[in-house]
């Protein structure tokens, strides 16, 4: 889908409830619902956002949208490294089970039922967030020894997995090294799923450095189908579970700007607010730079 028609469908209030929806609802997390379909999933990715693991009482208008045609994009990308749980002719799903709206189309995925393993699936490429904490700490990240000297957004000798655990809603996910994350999963599976994040982050790379962007580290989420195949599932290097740089923008011994919600981060940073609920709201020019922030991400791989 080209970026102009996605642009030119955003909504123009934030959309962060779907009570109309026909069908069982199962799971509600920070942004998407997840409703039964019988035979497959409906995924719907909410206009709602969080900061330091709370919803927020302001959303950012379309960004669902953005983030699941941006998914949409990297799963057509990937596909020849590892089949994902879209299910084919999602235009056609749409409209067998009656879900003929707009906005609900552009903003949802129909996809196969799976068992999600245990594990987030975080892969990195260069020396930030928590991972820099971590190697000023312990000179490594979740054990790995790291050389000496690196700086803050360095770029790393070669891409690293660090998985972590997978925390109930409400909690938050802890490191973890490759024994403990095999140890949750079996052997044979976590060298699978560690080798394919690996490659995946290469190829995502390499395409957004190709769209001016650096992907400095992203998440990926698996699962497994009834025969106990490997499938990647969730959304995909998008700003949400992924950090992006402008290339050109890009310095080491600082913190580069992102294509996130760092600026809501830093809003409510300096209100001093104590992290726990209720949030305090969004000045109207907060969500506007945030909103301008994931179209232009999206906006750099589409063209």
């Amino acid at each position: 889908m080209q970026f102009s028609a996605i642009a030119a469908a955003l909504p123009s209030k934030a959309v962060t409830r779907f009570d109309g929806v026909p069908f069982p609802l199962l799971a509600s997390g920070k942004v998407r619902e997840i409703f039964d379909l019988g035979d497959a999933l409906l995924l719907v990715a909410s206009d709602r956002l969080s900061a330091f693991d709370v919803i927020l009482p302001d959303g950012i208008p379309g960004k669902g949208i953005v983030l699941t045609q941006m998914s949409n994009w990297w799963f057509e990308q990937t596909e020849k490294l590892i089949t994902n749980h879209l299910l084919p002719d999602q235009p056609g799903e749409f409209l067998r089970r009656g879900l003929h709206d707009r906005d609900l189309q552009l903003r949802s995925m129909i996809v196969r039922k799976l068992t999600p393993l245990t594990i987030e699936c975080v892969t990195r490429g260069y020396l930030i967030g928590s991972g820099w904490g971590s190697y000023q700490k312990t000179g490594g990240v979740c054990g790995i020894k790291l050389p000496a000297g690196l700086r803050q957004a360095e770029r790393l000798p070669a891409p690293i997995f660090t998985p972590t655990t997978k925390a109930p809603k409400g909690e938050h996910d802890e490191p973890i090294n490759d024994a403990e994350a095999a140890a949750r999963v079996g052997a044979a599976l976590y060298e699978k799923v560690k080798a394919t994040s690996l490659a995946l982050y290469q190829l995502g790379h390499e395409r957004a450095r190709a769209a001016g962007m650096i992907l400095a580290d992203t998440k990926f989420e698996f699962g497994t189908d009834a025969a106990g195949n490997l499938v990647l599932i969730d959304e995909l290097l998008t700003p949400d579970s992924s950090r992006y740089w402008p290339a050109d923008e890009y310095r080491v011994d600082c913190s580069p700007p992102s294509y996130d919600k760092q600026f809501v981060r830093d809003h409510l940073l300096a209100l001093k607010w104590n992290q726990q609920p209720p949030a305090p709201h969004l000045p109207a020019d907060v969500i506007l730079r945030t909103q301008e922030k994931y179209l232009a991400a999206l906006k750099n791989l589409l063209g």
